[in-house]
């Protein structure tokens, strides 16, 4: 079943249910008012006749009989019988009908001095009178035709009301559901035509305020994101599969060139230490294409436990400076941290350390003295590390693409790197909540600021 059919399924059944409480309770107080009304107009009936017999001296039996057959407000099927003390009828307003009561009945009347039941089709009320001593039982029935032929009428006009009011509530449900849920079909019919080709379309987003233009603003992100998501994808394989072909290029060109003639030892051994060279720069891009390639997955994947800031850069230029002894790394603090908690956050301790290795490594590859100075700065809510150098610098259109992975400014080329090491960094640190900042000018130096939110 459709959602417009549940919709329109639900509102029908929630009018029908109030349409058909509402006219059964009409019905029940219209019935319960006929009957309470007619019982009156019996009572009202059976004073008056017991009354004119024994108060009114003027009138007789014969003439009561008389007045009960020609009043304009007589009943129809109308009956008023009169019992003595002992039971005995008195008077009865018919003489040529049979008329059947119990003596229990007479009984119940005396006891409880007014009822109110059926006597077959009719209304029976049973009354009790004193005067002077004497106790007579009233028995007054009738049929109430008008008022029952009112409720016949009120019946059949809620009948063909309630079947109206459904047949319209069916209908509106179904349109106003349809009308409803258009936006959403239009929706639906929109992200049909969205594939992997054109990630660049985007949905209406109507007037961006109800929960429908939400749902729409909220897939044009997820859109967003994916088409993002791919674009990186396609350009990593596409850098990727140009960075990988420079140096395997570079095998096949060698080994091309030791088949072709024969070769002396030392011809051979130049060869080889060429042959090497390149397959370690293939091995080293394809540790940093393996390492990228870690840093995009998920936050969730990553372990994070409280680190000091400090001590991992630290134990970061320890490493670097082991690997590289011709390197020179100064740490300083910007002031000294009020807390230990100031340079104490939550990450990953490999992870954020490979952060200050790259961070390092590039301070001193690009300085002409390989020297990287470093600041260590607090506040109330986050840790500083600024990396700094006296090397080639950047161009402000060079600092908005230095985080892109495989790109390097014309001025690095000439360096040993594949330019994956910021766009690793950059990535890291973002998996860390912290920031990633660059102050550079072209021939003095760059400054790489990480700011990461302490504990």
């Amino acid at each position: 079943m459709t959602i417009r059919n549940r919709i329109a399924l639900q509102f029908s059944l929630i009018v029908a249910s109030i349409l058909v409480i509402f006219s059964v309770l009409i019905y029940v107080v219209s019935a319960t008012y006929r009957r309470e009304e007619f019982y009156d107009r019996l009572k009202n009936k059976g004073r008056t006749t017991v009354r004119f017999l024994v108060e009114v001296k003027e009138v007789d039996q014969t003439l009561l009989k008389i007045i009960d057959r020609n009043t304009l407000t007589a009943l129809f099927d109308e009956k008023v019988l009169i019992f003595d003390e002992h039971n005995q009828l008195i008077y009865s307003s018919v003489d040529d009908q049979v008329i059947d009561y119990s003596p229990a009945l007479l009984t119940e009347v005396r006891r409880e001095k007014d009822i109110e039941t059926h006597s077959g089709s009719n209304e029976l009320v049973g009354l009790l009178y004193r005067q002077n001593g004497r106790d007579l039982v009233i028995l007054a029935s009738a049929y109430d035709q008008f008022g029952r032929s009112k409720l016949a009428n009120l019946r059949l006009t809620l009948g063909w009301g309630l079947l109206v009011g459904l047949s319209v509530t069916i209908g509106l449900g179904i349109f106003f559901a349809g009308q409803s849920l258009r936006p959403i079909s239009q929706l639906n019919e929109q992200v049909t035509t969205i594939t992997a080709g054109n990630l660049q379309r985007r949905l209406d987003e109507g007037n961006r305020q109800d929960e429908i233009a939400r749902l729409a603003i909220n897939v044009n992100d997820l859109l967003r994101r994916l088409e993002q998501a791919f674009e990186q994808q396609r350009s990593f394989v596409s850098q990727t599969s140009h960075e990988l072909r420079t140096p395997l290029a570079a095998l096949k060109s060698e080994i091309q060139l030791g088949l072709l003639h024969p070769l002396t030892v030392a011809e051979h051994e130049t060869i080889l230490q060429n042959l090497l060279s390149d397959a370690d720069r293939l091995i080293g891009l394809t540790n940093s294409l393996l390492q990228l390639a870690r840093t995009l997955e998920t936050i969730d994947q990553l372990p994070r436990h409280p680190i000091r800031t400090d001590d991992s850069l630290f134990a970061a230029r320890d490493e670097l400076t082991a690997a590289r002894p011709q390197y020179q790394i100064d740490i300083d603090y910007g002031n000294i941290p009020e807390s230990e908690t100031e340079t104490l956050v939550a990450g990953n301790d490999d992870l954020l350390k490979q952060v200050f290795i790259n961070l390092l490594d590039n301070a001193c590859k690009y300085s002409p003295d390989h020297t990287a100075r470093v600041r260590i700065s607090t506040d109330n809510t986050h840790c500083h590390i600024a990396v700094s150098d006296r090397g080639i610098g950047l161009t402000p259109e060079e600092i908005t693409r230095i985080f892109e992975p495989f790109y390097r400014a014309t001025t690095a080329l000439d360096y040993p790197g594949f330019g994956i090491g910021l766009s690793i960094t950059a990535r890291l640190i973002q998996l860390h909540h912290g920031t990633l900042s660059v102050k550079s000018e072209p021939g003095q130096g760059s400054t790489f600021t990480v700011s990461l939110p302490h504990l």
